[in-house]
Parts: C-alpha cells; structure tokens; sequence
C-alpha cells in the first residue's frame, strides 16, 4: 500500500535529523529550484505543513542512467531524503517489492491518489510489433505509460530517451521507439540530457513540489531555468573561440593550453543546457572542462545529427561566429592587412623624409664633386 502522507520536515525528524540540517536541505533545494536563497523560508514553510505527494516512476527503453544520476546529486540528504520527500510509492529499479506486490502497489497509488500524484518516466516507449519490445508484469510499455498518465498531476520526462527517443529512436529505430509526449495527451516537462544533470533534476521536482505545477517551460517542453542557455554561451572556453584559437587534435599543443573543441566535434553552440553553470559531480567538471567536445545530448536526434567528431560548418549567432575554419582564417588575413595598412601608412608618412634625406644627399654629392674639381 501507499505510505502515509507526512510531510518532509516528519520525515526528516523521523530519520533523526536536526532542524538545521532540515534548513540546509530547504536552502539547497530553493537554489536548485532557481528560486534563491530569499526563498529558503518559503521552501522551509512547504516543507513543513504540505503532505508529499505520491510519485510513481516508471522504466522503459533506458539504460537507467537518469536514476543514477539523480540519486548522486550534490547535496548530502538527497540520496536519502528527498526520494523520501516525493513518497516514492513505485518504480522497478528502487523498490524493494517485487512481483505481483509491485504491480498491486502501483494500481494503489493510481486509484487512491487519482489527480495528485506526479508521473516521472524514464525511457521511450515502443510502438512497433504491438508493443512486444517491453513489456513489464504482462502489460506493455505503451499501456502503463498512457494508465499512468491519465491521473497523474504532472509528468516529467526524464532524460533524452523520454524526452526525444535517443539511441532506441536512432536510425533505423526498429523497435519504433516514441518519446512520452507523442502518446499521452497532456502537457509533458522534459528534462532531457543523457543523462540530465542530478541537480538539475531535483529543482524541477523541487519547483514541483513548492507551487504544485511544473516550471516555465520553453517552446520545446524543457524548463526555461536550465535550458534557455547554450553550453556554448557559457563554455570558459568561449573566449578561444572567438580568438580563432582551436583544438585541432587531441594531442596536440592547443589541446594542451584549453583551446576550443569546436574543429573536434564540440556540439556546445547549439545544444542548450546547464552543464557549463551547474556542472557535474558535486559542480566539479563537465564534458568540455574534462577535455572531451559537448555531444549535444539533451538535443533532439543527437545520435543521428552526424559524427559526433565532426564539426559543425557553421554557427549561427554572433557575427564573428561564421565557422572555425574561416574564424583563424579571417583573423590571418585581418593582421596580414593590418601589418601591410601599417606598412603603406608608414611609408607615406615617410615620404617628405625620404624626398628630403635624398635631395641633402644630391646636394652634399654635388658639392663633394665640384669640391676634388682641380
């Protein structure tokens, strides 16, 4: 059965921490949430009175890399508590039932909490050969996804694979593998990215959890607070970018000094997340800081937008961005005109010095001559 309701300042008492350790928690979780540290009372007040709403999370064609990532986010409690804190009521890989105690617990939930509770979905779903390609407790993805989400209060698509399809959708795509939105019909928050960032994840659940509604979202589904930016707009390696100064391979010298992957396959400035702000693995690194290129997971079709080690032939944006290849180029040939600009202008400035230095030296030849005349 369902737990019991409680909210997640008794859940956190239950499990003996202290209220300072509750307030670090509110604090963490308004930061996440995009909402500030100013809002830490206001979390800290939701926490304390609002029931935590029943969460059911289900798998599908996924490699459950997003519940990695989520159950390693930064902040110390998070692992423990704030699965707690959304009452994980059912999800295949975290539950400790199995078997027919499992699928029972899932109907109870669906039944008992019928408009509350929050629908999480990790993985696309197939279409093809009627849906055989997964199948769970008998039933196939495709009819859990659509049970599920007819009462649920909100649904969130975790990761590329729901959001967009991913590897499973690359093609051929022979399982026919369908991102969630394209099956249910209501509104669906994708959090793509492969995975998406753990931090990341718990704001949107957060920001859930505080107003009881989903984020702004922008045109494609994805929270405006994490995805309204480019990795490239942000990268600390922009700045080699716009001097021209590429990564041309892996081993070479400007791999050394942190030049722009861009020439390497580097997706950065047209794939839109937070990886260059929020970061991974407590705010210790991301891909590129790591030296490996963006591969633009959290966009649609990544796998099959070509090679990930080919770059792009050209960018869209600011007008210095006309391509990596024309960019050193461009400014080659910039400092060749200057120096040449630099040279004519000296030259012309020179002139009266040089008509004058010639006519002195005439004039002191001439006398020189009519000097050693005898």
């Amino acid at each position: 059965m369902p737990v019991s309701q409680e909210s997640l300042w008794e859940t956190m008492k239950g499990k003996g921490y202290s209220r300072r350790d509750f307030m670090q928690f509110c604090s963490f979780a308004a930061a996440a949430a995009g909402l500030g540290t100013q809002a830490t009372a206001a979390v800290a007040a939701t926490f304390e009175k609002k029931a935590r709403p029943p969460v059911v999370w289900l798998h599908f064609q996924e490699c459950t890399c997003c519940s990695e990532s989520f159950i390693r986010a930064s902040h110390p409690i998070v692992a423990d508590i704030l699965l707690d804190a959304i009452s994980l009521d059912y999800t295949q890989t975290l539950q400790a039932a199995a078997g027919a105690a499992a699928e029972k617990c899932l109907q109870d939930t669906l039944k008992a909490y019928a408009g509350q509770y929050i629908l999480l979905v990790e993985g696309s779903v197939p279409t093809g050969a009627d849906g055989a390609y997964c199948c769970i407790a008998g039933r196939s993805a495709e009819m859990i996804l659509k049970e599920a989400a007819a009462g649920a209060a909100a649904v969130i698509a975790w990761g590329n694979c729901a959001s967009y399809g991913c590897v499973q959708a690359a093609r051929p795509n022979p399982t026919d593998a369908t991102p969630i939105h394209k099956l249910i019909g209501k509104p669906v928050i994708k959090v793509p990215g492969c995975p998406p960032i753990a931090d990341v994840m718990a704001g949107v659940v957060t920001h859930v959890l505080m107003f009881g509604r989903g984020p702004e979202l922008d045109a494609q589904g994805r929270p405006k607070e994490f995805y309204s930016r480019r990795v490239h707009d942000t990268c600390y390696r922009r700045a080699s970018y716009d001097a021209g100064l590429f990564v041309d391979a892996w081993d070479d010298d400007g791999a050394r000094k942190g030049y722009c992957l861009f020439r390497m396959g580097c997706r950065g400035p047209v794939t839109y997340n937070a990886c260059s702000v929020t970061k991974w693995n407590q705010g210790t690194s991301y891909p590129i800081q790591s030296g490996h290129g963006c591969l633009g997971c959290s966009e649609n079709g990544f796998w099959d937008n070509g090679p990930f080690y080919r770059h792009l032939p050209a960018v869209q944006g600011f007008s210095i961005e006309s391509s990596a290849d024309t960019i050193g180029a461009a400014l080659g040939v910039g400092v060749a005109a200057g120096i040449a600009a630099h040279a004519i202008t000296t030259n012309i400035r020179k002139r009266p010095l040089i008509a004058e230095t010639i006519q002195e030296s005439s004039a002191s030849g001439q006398t020189e001559d009519e000097e050693a005349k005898p």
